[in-house]
């Protein structure tokens, strides 16, 4: 059950990074902007962010492994679709669709080792387990995927979720029991249906702001309606006995800064995959193989300390590894501030090892400071808001350094038209160019620009991310330290008391 619980992690995490080493292929064959490629991830992210919380009460009520079985036939289903494609609209409507099943996949797959393993330490130790899958495929995604798009095309990246998916499927129904929650949560729609609109509001709002403008009256339209729904969000969960999200949890500090944390962290991961993918295969022309394998020095960094970390979390306590881990993310990026369409690797692969000792720091103690002062059958709850916390700051990170690096780049194009030696034809190539469509390879003095303008841009989006990394260490220092920790016991009661 442990194998099989850890296989749908794996999947549903691999989709987070794997297909991120594809971009430029689906740039190439479906002549993308950045705001198309950066919908391919967002879809997925978005709707998995959605409907974690709702997915995990649906298996209470319903039955765990009937609602993890079905989890894994949409997603099976999904990655199909995504492998025949016909261009990119329903590359994204597919995206999303396996998104829904992933989204049943990680707090049923908690729920049903958490019902399995009674005794307390066989219970932490396969959690520490099936996390661990987490940092793994996180590892494996690059260059699992620049393998498969050598030897195939960037559709074969969708092809290895399926046998995966068969395998769990007729394995849970052979050796999964069904189980339930003896008082499951009603279902909150109107807390969902609005949490939908706040997330797909912000975020459509960012990736479009590039070409409609931060200020026009579309992008305020989309900001507006964040804020309306945000409220009213808010407002209904207060008055609910059961919500979907439970607000009193944020009066402990922990808790928040968990959340928060959490947040930063992944929109640093996503928002370096992104723009760091774009930077290898389309500036410095690697492959994507080649692309895969220069995340090394950080994916297995990560797969080394994490493990670690839960020991130093276990002794110490989280603050140490928080603060440290907003530093390392801080310094890792900071360093990708002076790249150049030339850098030696060895500065990219200093910048990449940073960024693993950051993430490789970050993700035990968060899951450790999100329950610390919870009364124990709130835990499953509060990790299941930590881990929709860190989807939302993936789906930020992309939406974001997406939006700004493009931004920039056409900022970058205006200043560099007047100065380049370009002929008349060129010229008015360099200023029509549009990040992403056809891509900013080629040759000749044109491909120069660009490639400079495009590395000019992304040091604004390097930069969003040091400011995210320090934010980390502050919040990192505030929320695990003794006056934190104090909060948290009382407000342990707070969370006891009827609403």
């Amino acid at each position: 059950m442990l194998a099989i619980c850890s296989l749908s992690l794996f999947i549903v995490s691999l989709d987070n990074t794997i297909v991120n080493v594809a971009l430029p292929s689906l740039q190439a064959q479906f002549h993308a902007s950045v705001s198309g490629l950066q919908w391919v991830i967002d879809a997925y992210l978005l709707v998995l962010a959605a409907l974690l919380l709702l997915s995990g009460s649906s298996g209470d009520r319903f039955g765990r492994r009937r609602v993890f079985q079905l989890g894994l036939a949409v997603f099976g289903v999904g990655s199909l679709l995504c492998s025949l494609a016909p261009s990119l609209p329903a590359l994204v409507v597919f995206r999303m669709l396996q998104a829904v099943g992933g989204s049943m996949l990680n707090p049923n797959s908690l729920s049903i080792i958490s019902s399995t393993f009674t005794d307390r330490r066989e219970k932490a130790a396969a959690i520490g387990i099936w996390g661990g899958v987490s940092g793994l495929s996180t590892a494996a995604g690059p260059i699992v995927g620049g393998l498969l798009i050598q030897a195939v095309d960037w559709r074969a990246v969708f092809w290895v979720n399926i046998p995966i998916v068969v395998a769990a499927f007729v394995l849970t129904r052979r050796y999964v029991p069904e189980s339930r929650a003896e008082r499951p949560r009603p279902l909150d729609l109107p807390g969902q249906g609005l949490a939908v609109v706040v997330l797909a509001a912000l975020i459509y709002g960012i990736i479009g702001a590039p070409a409609r403008g931060w200020t026009s009256t579309p992008s305020l339209a989309c900001f507006a309606v964040t804020a309306v729904a945000l409220v009213a969000f808010l407002r209904v969960e207060a008055r609910r006995e059961q919500p979907l999200l439970e607000l009193r949890f944020f009066r402990s500090p922990p808790f928040s800064g968990a959340t928060a944390i959490a947040t930063l962290a992944f929109l640093v991961l996503a928002g370096w995959l992104f723009l760091n993918t774009l930077y290898l295969q389309e500036v410095r022309g690697d492959s994507a193989l080649v692309a895969g394998l220069s995340t090394l020095p950080a994916t297995l960094i990560i797969a080394v300390v994490a493990p670690l970390t839960g020991r130093v979390v276990g002794r110490s306590g989280a603050r140490a590894p928080l603060v440290a881990s907003g530093l390392f993310l801080a310094a890792g990026t900071a360093v990708l501030v002076f790249d150049t369409p030339t850098s030696s690797y060895l500065l990219l692969a200093g910048g990449y090892l940073l960024l693993g000792l950051g993430f490789g720091l970050v993700n035990p103690p968060i899951s450790n400071t999100a329950v610390t002062g919870m009364p124990p059958a709130q835990a499953g709850t509060a990790s299941a808001v930590a881990s929709t916390a860190r989807q939302v700051g993936s789906a930020l990170g992309v939406a974001i350094l997406g939006s700004v690096v493009t931004s920039q780049f056409h900022r970058q194009l205006a200043d560099r038209a007047a100065a380049a030696h370009l002929s008349p034809a060129g010229r008015a190539h360099l200023l029509h160019a549009q990040l992403g469509a056809g891509g900013i390879g080629g040759g000749g003095p044109t491909g120069d620009v660009l490639r400079s303008a495009f590395t000019a841009a992304s040091d604004a989006g390097w930069l969003v991310t040091t400011g995210a990394g320090l934010a980390i260490a502050v919040v990192g220092a505030a929320s695990a330290g003794p006056w934190a920790l104090a909060r948290a016991r009382h407000a342990l009661d707070e969370v006891d008391a009827p609403s």
